[in-house]
């Protein structure tokens, strides 16, 4: 690869976060500019737990993509106690429903109708395994003796390692794994198990909330941790390892929710999230691995065709301006600042003859 020139097929986006109503119209641009494919996050309010409200959500996705735009809304299901495993089972038969999430209850936004008690989802577990549909698990325990940054630990041991010995079948996919001890779990864990990424993780650590100030951007779920964590992660998602995929968990909150007593937990990265890349990707000598991390390794863990479409990534002598907000309703949401400035940018590459 060039050192200011590269070509990798379109990427997708294993873990996005699009909202509903005015939110979902101002950001689905964002990420249908992006990517080719993205699997969306069903814990809107109320959630979405139903085939059929997956296919109306789906349906308001579309109706918001610009003209122009190749993008496919991949839809997942809430994990909840009430779920049926036939609805399940019907909607991957179907084509429509690609992944289940579970979300602890509590754990993050939009999860208190998440799962209490695991013995009681163990039937949909197991149909789940059957079908070989991929859980989705957001690792944390909510208990409240746990600190929040040994959350992702116990939930390994608690809850994953447990719930993978009772359906061993199951596939499973770690979202924004935050720590080596869920990237070292990850890379033992045997063929059922990969993890997605997200961009702000591999940049920063837990100082960049905490230190100078609270700085409540860069506050998410699960948070950002120690420095020797973010650089397990760098070096899981430049490794190349099959295992690792990006999920950018994009998350579009008001600045009137993330900058008050009680915060909102979430940050947006959809608009500058594959120029963040190319840079860590350069930085650990490792463009040529770039497009495993982010075209490759989640189709194929997700059983779906690789992209045809490619991206042509080239490096500007000049810093790239970024929007630092944007309107939706009456107030703006904040767009990632990564902290440093971004050189990499991006567009399709033409078939020949068009």
């Amino acid at each position: 690869m060039s050192a200011t020139e590269f070509i990798i097929r379109r990427p997708d986006d294993w873990h996005l976060h699009l909202r509903d109503g005015q939110m979902l119209a101002a950001v689905v641009e964002h990420s249908s500019a992006n990517f080719a494919r993205a699997i969306i996050m069903p814990n809107l309010v109320p959630p979405v737990v139903t085939t059929d409200e997956a296919a109306a959500y789906q349906k308001r996705i579309k109706s918001n993509i610009p003209k122009g735009h190749q993008f496919e809304p991949l839809m997942t299901l809430y994990l909840t106690e009430a779920t049926n495993p036939d609805d399940v089972e019907e909607g991957g038969k179907s084509g429509l429903i690609k992944a289940l999430k579970l979300y602890p209850a509590g754990a993050t936004t939009n999860s208190d109708s998440g799962v209490k008690n695991f013995e009681n989802v163990l039937p949909v577990l197991e149909r789940m395994a059957k079908i070989q549909m991929p859980l989705l698990v957001h690792g944390e325990v909510t208990d409240a003796d746990v600190d929040i940054f040994d959350r992702e630990a116990v939930f390994i041991e608690r809850v994953l390692d447990p719930i993978r010995k009772r359906v061993p079948e199951l596939r499973v996919v770690m979202e924004h794994v935050t720590t080596s001890d869920g990237v070292d779990y990850v890379q033992n864990g045997g063929d059922g198990i990969a993890a997605t990424i997200t961009t702000h993780h591999l940049i920063i650590n837990r100082n960049a909330y905490l230190v100078g100030g609270i700085k409540p951007h860069y506050y998410c779920l699960p948070v950002a941790k120690r420095e020797k964590h973010r650089l397990a992660l760098r070096a899981a998602a430049t490794s190349g390892n099959a295992k690792f995929f990006l999920g950018t968990d994009s998350a579009p909150h008001p600045n009137g929710a993330k900058i008050s007593a009680c915060g909102c937990a979430g940050i947006y990265t959809s608009i500058n999230t594959l120029n963040c890349l190319a840079h860590i990707f350069e930085d650990d000598n490792a463009l040529n691995k770039l497009e495993a991390f982010t075209s490759i390794n989640g189709p194929a863990f997700y059983r779906l065709p690789l992209n045809e479409q490619r991206v042509r990534f080239t490096k500007s002598s000049t810093p790239i301006n970024f929007p630092k907000e944007f309107r939706v309703q009456n107030d703006n949401v904040t767009v990632f600042d990564p902290g440093f400035e971004l050189y990499w940018q991006h567009e399709a590459v033409k078939a020949e003859g068009v």
